[in-house]
């Protein structure tokens, strides 16, 4: 683990809020020169701390509408079942995100796409194909009150 102190924690915060945030304008809000600034952020970038920088993107404007979180359940535990699930997970567009997780079911999946069909047609497709699947339950998502994802 890096070695954070308050003026590390105060770049991350700015960052977290603006990644396109310049130098000198974090360096300014940060209490520090624009070169020290510079120093510490692409330390963070090596050590790991900083894993990238992204486009938050608006998916309601590119026609991609619908998000729903889907668990699940897989009838067989094996490595070979989990690695052959995680592939097809992988190459699908429509899912976001693919977390496995402890508790009644093995894997959490954030899925986006256009609408209702879209979703359908996922759903049925793609994961009502899988032998491995033994069950799966969907949350559809009404409103995002809270959401930090970047």
């Amino acid at each position: 683990m890096a070695d954070i102190d308050h003026i590390d924690e105060k770049i991350l915060q700015a960052l977290e809020q603006d990644g396109r945030m310049n130098n000198l304008t974090l360096a300014s809000r940060v209490g520090l020169s624009p070169s020290a600034c510079l120093r510490r952020v692409r330390d963070l970038e090596r050590a790991g701390v900083i894993k990238g920088y992204r486009a938050v993107l608006d998916r309601n404007v590119l026609g991609v509408g619908f998000t729903s979180y889907i668990t699940v359940a897989l009838d067989n535990h094996t490595k070979a079942a989990q690695t052959a699930f995680e592939r097809v997970m992988r190459a699908a567009p429509e899912v976001r995100e693919c977390h496995n997780v402890t508790g009644t079911v093995e894997y959490l999946l954030r899925v986006e796409v256009a609408d209702i069909q879209a979703y359908k047609a996922f759903h049925t497709d793609v994961l009502g194909t899988l032998d491995q699947v033994r069950a799966l339950v969907s949350y559809i998502v009404l409103s995002s009150p809270k959401d930090e994802r970047a």
